[in-house]
């Protein structure tokens, strides 16, 4: 991944219902989750009768380093969130869960995604008098779940209040009574249910949280759909038809490896993403080297399919953390340079293949190629196992604006001498969509094609909601 401006992932998502350990497996599950956000995590938990939450800005082992923190969280049903803004800023009030005390009880939400009629609904509320206290397009939710009218059934209010906010929305919602997973009617984000040893319900935004709590994955939230477990078990709320439009960008980047979404292994299909790769852009190379960690699968796959072989050129720093959740520029430049440096005796005097899963603005992407020269590249040849990112995401991932992609402004033989490679080669659409076991229909491309499966509204932005 291109470092400098890269993309960035809303978050991720971890429930637990009736289990007496709610608050604790939470923490672990969020901490496995780690990845999707580094800015601000949290935990609501109920014991039936009340809602109580814990958040802060930062990981989640120091938001939780005081283990009093989280005995404090008693109850057996618990949501947990962690967090990268997509849309609104990164302050304390926009952590989450959001919790609101409204007519109808109290509701806690967590939610990975964007609305992409956020601003318009929010401009609604504010004119007939309401009061927002963050700046997240996530708290819209909770205004459509207090509002006057309506059914008194928490499940029946969450399936309206779906069926009024469009986009990206893989949503816990939670109050005393029960817990509510719900997913959008194309399935941009992941969500999962799964079975505790016990036999209680879970849900989470990718599997390998589930492994780490020793909880069964079952399936995914069906898109347009409710799972609601309460007292009487678990059930299903079909609120809307499905349009599945899944997010390729989890495969390709911001999914953990050792997952599965959207019915495929994410490591499987990222090797599938390099073998394609190699038959798409062949070239006489030495070796073959990943950018570590997301490049590592597609890199492994060029080498076996072009025979090259697969050296180790970069030795990542485990103690730097995934930069594109770094607050500024400078502190993800920094980071970028701290996270990887070069094995000088694997590429001195060689042809080097270098492997990235995606390049958004670039500039990271020149400096690593600058850096295998320096180390005595003999040629570098980058190859990247997505096809160019043309388009901004409005689903959650915080593409710039067009303006500020690359591949918006350049051609592929501009962007090589930017780059300072002697060739660079991108995945075909129809390469990377071929390699996925669901029909092409099914997936998002916006950010390669510029092909939006939900209309945007004018001018939304990451800074539309009020920030």
């Amino acid at each position: 991944m291109d470092q400098e401006q890269p993309a960035r992932e809303a978050c991720g998502v971890f429930g637990v219902w009736d289990d007496p350990e709610a608050a604790a497996k939470t923490y672990f599950g969020i901490f496995a989750l780690q990845h999707r956000g580094q800015e601000s995590a949290g935990i609501a938990c109920t014991d039936g009768k009340e809602i109580r939450r814990h958040r802060g800005m930062g990981t989640v082992g120091a938001i939780f380093a005081d283990e009093q923190v989280l005995a404090k969280l008693t109850g057996r049903g618990a949501i947990g969130h962690v967090r990268y803004s997509t849309m609104g800023a990164s302050l304390l009030q926009n952590a989450q869960p959001l919790v609101a005390n409204t007519q109808w009880g109290t509701f806690a939400v967590a939610h990975n995604g964007n609305f992409t009629n956020g601003p318009s609904l929010r401009a609604r509320f504010e004119a007939a008098g309401a009061i927002f206290q963050t700046t997240t397009d996530s708290e819209v939710f909770l205004h459509l779940l207090a509002r006057a009218g309506g059914s008194d059934d928490p499940a029946e209010r969450i399936a309206a209040a779906c069926r009024e906010v469009r986009g990206a929305y893989s949503l816990l919602v939670m109050t005393p009574g029960l817990l509510v997973a719900a997913r959008d009617p194309q399935g941009f984000r992941p969500l999962w249910v799964g079975r505790t040893a016990e036999g209680k319900f879970a849900f989470s935004s990718e599997t390998p949280s589930f492994d780490l709590t020793r909880i069964q994955p079952l399936y995914e939230v069906p898109p347009g759909t409710l799972v609601v477990v309460d007292a009487a078990g678990a059930r299903q709320v079909q609120f809307a038809e499905p349009r599945p439009a899944h997010c390729v960008f989890e495969h390709v980047y911001f999914s953990r490896p050792d997952g599965v979404i959207y019915g495929d292994a994410v490591q499987e299909v990222r090797k599938a993403l390099g073998r394609q790769l190699a038959r798409e852009h062949p070239a006489d190379a030495d070796i073959v080297i990943a950018i570590p960690d997301s490049g590592n699968a597609a890199a492994m796959g060029y080498s076996q399919e072009s025979g090259i072989p697969l050296e180790q050129g970069f030795i990542r720093n485990h103690y730097v953390g995934r930069t594109f959740i770094q607050p500024s520029a400078a502190s993800r430049t920094l980071s970028a340079d701290l996270k990887l440096n070069v094995v000088r005796s694997a590429v001195e005097g060689k042809r080097v293949l270098v492997v990235d899963d995606s390049v958004v603005r670039g500039t990271t992407a020149r400096r690593r190629c600058h850096y295998l020269r320096e180390a005595g590249a003999r040629e570098v040849h980058l190859r990247v196992s997505c096809p160019p990112i043309k388009s901004p995401c409005f689903y959650g991932v915080d593409f710039q604006s067009k303006g500020e992609l690359m591949a918006a402004v350049h051609t592929i033989e501009e962007m090589a001498r930017i780059m300072e490679v002697d060739s660079l080669g991108y995945l075909s659409v129809e390469g990377m969509l071929a390699v996925l076991s669901n029909p092409a229909s099914s997936y998002c491309t916006a950010c390669w094609t510029g092909d939006y499966p939900v209309p945007i509204e004018e001018g939304m932005s990451k800074r539309s909601c009020g920030e």
